[in-house]
């Protein structure tokens, strides 16, 4: 697809990985809307990237939010592009030092939010796109959601993290299925270690220590890294139904 002439909705789009992509998406010439329930951030966000940038305030949870900020998006153009990068995480172990059971609570909350509410968007998302006009090879759009390595090495204390994310690779494929009658392509992004403002809070020297982890590049991803990846599964139509993990190689220690 032409990036410069489509529309695109970003969750999560007001920091980290959304930001990122929302800004390259907006610099490649498309009309883009950052979704997010920090509504002072996605305003200030929508401000800073300018006049192509809309933003709209809610949860990925609820739908009447998301069907509210997707309906407005398509009043700009017809939604092609869906990226899902809102997500929270978690650090629990099963059972404690104490010997206290995982909260069910938290990882229900993890599982309803980066989970759920992924498939929340890319359902009602989905529902829009199905009434597109086809472009080339018939399709009408592109549905890319985030994962993460955690959803193949969890480490200690991300069970409720990793199932979330292991539940977004297990529904890749079989959504790119339902919806290639429709001719909407699914493909989700597994991160690895990437240099968010959340990182970024760490000491230098634990920072360093994870870059060096990392086989290669031997740094700390970026979120251009992940943002120049969206842009190739856009414009790469015959991407559809699969993983990729972004990660120099990493596999993750247990701890």
């Amino acid at each position: 697809m032409d990036i410069s002439k489509l529309s695109a909705f970003v969750t999560g789009g007001a920091s980290g990985l959304g930001a990122a992509t929302a800004k390259h998406l907006a610099e490649l010439g498309a009309v883009v809307t950052i979704f997010d329930r920090d509504e002072a951030h996605a305003k200030a966000k929508a401000e800073e990237l300018g006049g192509s940038v809309a933003w709209a305030a809610g949860d990925v949870t609820s739908e009447s939010d998301v069907r509210q900020a997707l309906e407005g998006s398509m009043v700009r153009r017809p939604l092609r592009v869906v990226v899902n990068c809102a997500g929270i995480g978690h650090i629990e172990r099963v059972v404690s030092r104490d010997g206290l059971p995982h909260d069910l609570a938290a990882f229900e909350k993890i599982i309803r939010f980066n989970l759920i509410g992924t498939f929340n968007v890319l359902r009602l998302a989905s529902s829009l796109m199905a009434s597109n006009d086809p472009v080339d090879d018939d399709e009408r759009g592109v549905i890319i959601n985030t994962a993460s390595v955690a959803a193949y090495e969890g480490q200690i204390g991300q069970v409720a993290y990793s199932a979330s994310k292991g539940g977004l690779v297990g529904l890749t494929l079989p959504a790119a299925r339902d919806l290639s009658s429709v001719g909407i392509r699914v493909m989700t992004i597994a991160p690895g270690i990437i240099d968010t403002p959340l990182l970024g809070q760490l000491p230098q020297e634990v920072r360093a220590a994870l870059a060096a982890g990392v086989p290669f590049p031997k740094r700390l991803g970026a979120p251009q890294d992940y943002a120049v990846l969206v842009e190739m599964i856009v414009r790469n139509g015959y991407l559809n139904g699969d993983v990729i993990r972004l990660d120099g190689a990493l596999r993750m220690a247990p701890k």
